[in-house]
């Protein structure tokens, strides 16, 4: 994964969205797409994942909805990105020995690991608290 999808976008945004609202709140669904401009049952479907591994916290019923599953200053950009796409990975290559016949002898393979490192670094390094803050 190097380029984003529309997904990959949605689900940052709504997380942002959670990020901004005071502590304890829930969020309506309805009022998270609304707000971020993404379709209601798409972005469902994408919180409902983050809930299982604990990005965010749904609650069913009256007075139910999303907030996010601990402070935006302890989930970073990676966390959100790889949750949606999958690990980065700027090549085929990097996915583990033997997809690429090649992984051994091939000189582009470093060039790769490197970008990946990179990638990570970067986004390990931005906090959806950070992107809270900046999009106010």
């Amino acid at each position: 994964m190097m380029e984003l999808t529309r997904k990959g976008e949605y689900a940052i945004r709504g997380v942002v969205y959670l990020a901004q609202l005071p502590p304890g709140k829930v969020a309506l669904i309805s009022e998270i797409a609304e707000a971020v401009d993404v379709p209601q049952m798409f972005l469902a479907k994408i919180l409902q994942s983050f809930a299982k591994i604990g990005l965010v916290n749904s609650f069913r019923g009256a007075g139910g909805g999303f907030m996010l599953g601990r402070p935006a200053s302890q989930i970073t950009l990676r966390e959100v990105v790889e949750a949606v796409e999958g690990p980065i990975l700027p090549n085929r290559c990097l996915m583990g020995s033997g997809v690429c016949e090649r992984d051994t002898t091939c000189g582009v393979h470093p060039v790769w690991r490197q970008i990946q490192q990179r990638v990570v670094e970067v986004l390990d390094g931005v906090t959806i608290e950070d992107l809270a803050v900046h999009q106010k």
